[in-house]
């Protein structure tokens, strides 16, 4: 409907390769700097603060010559089935005895093949501190040249900080929180996704841009999907520009209402009932 109503090619906001923010940039060069001599990582935020794309151009390193690439999402498997993920990536078969030594091998071949390997585990903050620990155990066993990057939100180091877990915090190489924008860099995000894909700086107005910087606070996921949802409204109204009867149409969908406001709407509706 998007592309149709605004003769577009691509669809806005949900671009195949977005681009790196700073603060991601930085974390992402910081990652592959370490990668030099071994590197732990740690990557934190909260949900929706552009940790995922960090993820995908880490694994887009993964199809250059000189790097291997073995990133995990199903953080809730146990210790087994991710050696078992990660021999698939080494592309290495092993008994469950043997995998662990089989791992370290195809490690040093992989290095000795001059490759840097990055171990990439998404969602971190749902793993057992005790796999984790196996985890950092096995790849202290691995050559320099590889780095394991433990992408989660901020709970993640609150646990490590726990005296129980010294051992592990005390191995981190690297690690950064990434933060909401202000409203200055969102605004900046929001007008420079729109002419990635042709549209004018002025598709929001003002007014209509103001409340998707006020709603969303800072969040670049809820940012994109806020305005997706208000040019979805727009085009609806068969209109090219976002106002704020748009944005506002958007925000009345249940999702954007918090806890409170919808016990309030589900009590309004039960006292109409009686």
């Amino acid at each position: 409907m998007i592309k149709s109503t605004f003769g577009l090619t691509q669809e806005p906001f949900y671009r195949k390769d977005p681009p790196l923010l700073p603060q991601q940039s930085e974390a992402l060069e910081m990652v592959q700097i370490h990668a030099q001599h071994g590197g732990f990582c740690v990557v934190v935020g909260d949900p929706g603060v552009g940790k995922s794309v960090i993820r995908q151009h880490l694994e887009q390193l993964g199809k250059a010559r000189d790097c291997v690439v073995a990133s995990f999402t199903q953080t809730m498997h146990t210790y087994l089935p991710i050696l078992k993920q990660l021999g698939e990536s080494l592309q290495i078969k092993a008994a469950p005895k043997d995998i662990e030594k089989e791992l370290v091998q195809a490690a040093w071949r992989h290095v000795q093949s001059q490759k840097n390997l990055y171990l990439v585990i998404d969602d971190a903050h749902l793993l057992d501190v005790l796999i984790l620990r196996k985890l950092r155990l096995l790849f202290e066993r691995f050559p320099s040249k590889h780095n394991l990057v433990l992408l989660g939100q901020p709970e993640l180091l609150h646990r490590l900080s726990l005296m129980c877990n010294e051992d592990i915090k005390s191995r981190i190489s690297y690690s950064k929180q990434l933060l909401p924008l202000n409203d200055e860099q969102l605004a900046a995000f929001i007008v420079a996704e729109l002419a990635a894909v042709g549209l004018g700086a002025n598709t929001f107005d003002e007014a209509a841009l103001n409340v998707v910087l006020r709603a969303v606070q800072g969040n670049l996921r809820l940012a994109r999907n806020l305005c997706y949802a208000s040019l979805v409204a727009a085009c609806m109204d068969r209109q090219r520009i976002c106002t704020v009867t748009h944005v506002n149409a958007a925000l009345q969908q249940p999702h954007w209402r918090s806890h409170e406001a919808l016990l309030k709407q589900q009590q309004a509706r039960s006292g109409e009932k009686v």
